[in-house]
């Protein structure tokens, strides 16, 4: 009996499209609330921001976006915003919504999209986010359909391609929404907190970690680009994980937030990073928490030095920085199913569960 072969990428793409009634592409929305809808420029950074800023102070009252984090992505060459994001304006021309979508630029395998948005408090519950999610998911699918087509020969059934959302926990609205069009729970992420009051927790090296020749080191920037590439091997196998590109990791290691000072590697004998603990702060999120802190923003151990007592060692010496710098707190982000057990080893260090948000995933 002949084999029957797999719809290519393209093909699916293409049926999921047509099942879901985007194969035109986005058209901009219609709402009885919004006097206008467009894409957006450079000059709406702010707008954009302030809209964020005030959802993230419902969503998640410890902390919000910072501008930075907003602007820093008119400036990648894969995002184009007069065509990825859209925005919802009030009579007198202020944003009041708007939602993107964003491609990855990694073409390993797999082609990724996140979507992303907010409304204005005060408009939710009103059907104005459900207008700009309708016009992210036809951008994503049409995302998808671009970059399939533009791969070369036939990608087949050894490519995927996803749209991903992130909600939290406390928000059904937005959960509902992007359940809605098919997305469905498939992960889980905790926001934790650390007390350093009283301290840092004492954790070494191992003796035979030692013995061969590991040492822990401060942060220097001669070394952001062997940062990033032990980054990308030790979260390949992490789920949703993508390579950090040079261009946005040049960014955030580069950027006002970053702090190399309290920021701690673990490097063998010939300099070579084996594991990593990045921090930053913004205190602009200081007021927001109660309290002077530091966000750890990526924790990793290469897959060469997994499970040889690396990962403890250097977040107490990242802790130890952050609590000999002043700030009483220290927060990060974690699977709560990662492989490698992160979130037993940070309740191991002191940190307590705060937050949870959930990521919603349509599979193509």
């Amino acid at each position: 009996m002949a084999r029957v072969s797999e719809p290519s990428l393209s093909a699916r793409i293409d049926q999921f499209r047509r099942r879901s009634g985007s194969e035109l592409g986005p058209v901009l929305p219609r709402h009885p609330e919004v006097a206008s809808w467009r894409t957006a420029t450079a000059d709406d950074i702010d707008a954009v921001h302030a809209v964020m800023v005030a959802a993230d102070r419902v969503d998640h009252p410890t902390w919000t976006t910072p501008r930075d984090d907003v602007a820093d992505t008119f400036d990648l060459a894969h995002i184009d915003h007069s065509r990825d994001t859209v925005l919802a304006l009030d009579a007198e021309s202020t944003v009041i919504a708007f939602g993107s979508s964003f491609l990855h630029p990694s073409r390993e395998g797999a082609l990724n999209v996140h979507l992303s948005g907010a409304v204005l408090p005060m408009l939710w519950r009103r059907g104005i986010g459900s207008a700009v999610f309708g016009w992210q998911y036809a951008r994503g699918l049409e995302q998808l359909a671009e970059a399939a087509g533009a791969l070369p020969g036939v990608p087949g059934e050894d490519w995927s391609a996803q749209l991903r959302v992130y909600a939290e926990e406390s928000n059904r609205g937005n959960q509902r929404l992007a359940e809605s069009a098919g997305l469905a729970a498939e992960r889980w992420f905790a926001t934790m907190l650390r007390d350093l009051t009283d301290g840092a927790p004492e954790v070494s090296l191992p003796a035979a970690a030692q013995e061969s020749g590991l040492r822990i080191v401060a942060y220097t920037h001669d070394r952001d680009d062997d940062a990033r590439l032990a980054r990308n091997d030790a979260f390949r196998d992490h789920w949703g994980s993508l390579p950090s590109q040079p261009e946005s990791w040049a960014k955030f290691v580069g950027g006002e937030f970053f702090r190399p000072d309290l920021s701690r590697l673990v490097v063998e004998a010939d300099g070579t990073i084996a594991a990593f603990c990045l921090a930053s702060v913004n205190e602009e999120d200081w007021a927001s928490l109660g309290a002077s802190n530091s966000y750890i923003d990526l924790i990793g151990v290469v897959r060469a030095r997994r499970r040889q007592g690396l990962a403890p060692a250097v977040v107490a010496a990242t802790l130890r920085a952050i609590a000999d710098a002043g700030l009483q707190k220290a927060v990060l982000d974690v699977d709560t199913a990662s492989p490698t057990g992160a979130d037993a080893l940070y309740e191991g260090l002191g940190f307590v569960a705060d937050e949870r948000s959930v990521a919603l995933v349509a599979h193509i």
